[in-house]
């Protein structure tokens, strides 16, 4: 954290707002934002909120909620005209139902008189899918997400093991390093850490798991639904191979892993007890903390875990993959790194006085700067990961920010792998999205877990949950935002 308040500080005589904005002009002004509770994500809002404030003059309040909160205090707030937010941080996916109910500002004038936002240097994926909706920018990026594999290079070194390309392979590794004491204090270890509590982000990593097997045509395919009907895609072999192997995992978990949240694994991964885990781009950052210094150099990462079997959606059963199956498959396995919550952005208000949505977009526009957010990305505790050009071909940026060469060239190489991969699955982007993922599936996938229900019934649960959030929205609305979310 020293090396982050020195760096704050020698940026802040120096970064000016450009076209944005000029010395104390938002005087006065107060820009509510909402987001997720600790450090992560909200602790750079209020830092970089007050180096914003001794600039321009507006006041940045940060609230924090917790995060099954956000979307509906969001939503509730700008629908009903409360508008006691101003700015919404949050899954840029969800930005898709709020502007179809009209709540969104449209950025693009702003960003017309912005010399210093740099759209060209952000990421192709997360320019067009995650700030976009319907061709307009809506939103600013802040984090770009999706979910990798780590894995303890000494520990599976000295076990004879290489990293694992498909999850059986995941498995088979976490069996035969389960038990091994990887931090040398005496204890017995885990073979694999995986966050699972309910009502928390367990949706997300079980999606991680069914993307490859599910999805093999490409990103416009998406694995959730049939786009041209909305039916479905959940009750079929694919994702009840997905449901099956998530929860194996277990077995070689932590025992109270159904109870665990992502600050949780990631204590014990810092911590020197995990051997494999599934996460997002932060434990490549987080592994330089001061608490970690056991594990510093030795967490690498695999862009996406694949599968050598996949989904035939006319019979819904799975078939070997081949060229036919899957044309974007590698070596006989289907990748589909999925982006997973797709990265935290910044959206606005349209029901904000303008004076106030003027000062909101300017304080985006510095988080997502590459001055700024090249800082903020490299630092572990943040939550932020890349999501810029400039953040994932420097090598050097990451190496000045403390981290091993050789880890850097790794972690890097990872992520761009993932993003320059044709079959990248999508997060759901449609409204209704954090009612289909985070509620039912949710829901669903923890009984599933605890042993309440079978696979089966599970399935079957989450597919009639979803017809009827599909009714409710409007099957042929649905199938139009589908279209625009993928891009088919």
């Amino acid at each position: 954290m020293s090396l982050r308040k020195t760096l704050l500080a020698s940026l802040l005589g120096t970064i000016g707002l450009g076209g944005i904005a000029n010395a104390q002009e938002f005087s006065g002004v107060t820009v509510n934002v909402l987001t997720r509770p600790g450090y992560v994500i909200a602790g750079p809002l209020i830092e970089r909120g007050k180096d914003f404030e001794a600039m321009t003059g507006a006041k940045i309040v940060v609230t924090e909620v917790p995060f099954a909160e956000i979307f509906p205090k969001i939503q509730n707030d700008w629908a009903t005209g409360t508008n006691s937010i101003d700015v919404g941080v949050f899954a840029a996916g969800w930005g898709v139902e709020l502007d179809a109910a009209g709540l969104l500002e449209d950025l693009d004038p702003y960003i017309a008189k912005d010399d210093k936002i740099k759209l060209d240097d952000i990421a192709p994926y997360f320019r067009e899918f995650g700030q976009k909706v319907g061709g307009k920018t809506k939103l600013l990026m802040v984090d770009g997400d999706f979910q990798m594999v780590y894995y303890r290079t000494d520990v599976l070194s000295e076990a004879g093991l290489e990293a694992p390309k498909t999850w059986e392979d995941y498995l088979d590794v976490a069996s035969k390093i389960h038990g091994k004491d990887m931090n040398g204090d005496g204890e017995a270890d885990y073979g694999s850490c995986i966050f699972k509590k309910r009502n928390a982000q367990s949706y997300f990593a079980v999606q991680t798991f069914a993307a490859p097997i599910v999805q093999t045509q490409g990103t416009a395919q998406g694995f959730h639904f049939d786009n041209s009907t909305m039916k479905p895609l959940i009750n079929n072999a694919g994702w009840k191979k997905a449901f099956e192997l998530y929860k194996a995992t277990g077995e070689y978990g932590p025992p109270e892993e159904l109870n665990m949240d992502i600050g949780d694994t990631r204590a014990l991964f810092k911590a020197g007890r995990c051997g494999l885990l599934v996460e997002w781009g932060d434990p490549g950052t987080l592994q330089l903390a001061d608490d970690a210094t056991s594990i510093k150099g030795k967490l690498y990462a695999v862009a996406a875990i694949g599968s050598t079997e996949v989904l035939d959606r006319e019979s819904g059963e799975l078939v070997p993959v081949t060229a036919e199956s899957a044309p974007h498959s590698i070596d006989g396995i289907n990748y589909a790194p999925f982006a997973a919550f797709g990265g935290w952005a910044g959206a606005v208000n349209k029901g904000a006085d303008e004076k106030t949505k003027a000062a909101a977009y300017a304080f985006l526009s510095h988080m997502n700067q590459p001055e700024q957010s090249g800082i903020d990305v490299t630092i572990g505790e943040t939550g932020y990961n890349p999501y810029r050009v400039s953040q994932l071909k420097n090598i050097d940026l990451w190496v000045e920010a403390g981290m091993p060469r050789e880890l850097a060239e790794n972690y890097l190489g990872a992520i761009n792998t993932a993003i320059d991969n044709l079959n990248m699955a999508s997060d759901m982007k449609i409204p209704g999205a954090q009612q289909y993922t985070g509620v039912v599936l949710d829901t669903e996938l923890a009984r599933y877990l605890a042993g309440e229900i079978s696979v089966d019934e599970a399935l079957e649960n989450i597919e009639e949950g979803w017809e009827e959030i599909t009714e409710d929205f409007g099957r042929d609305e649905q199938i139009e935002a589908q279209g625009l979310a993928l891009g088919s």
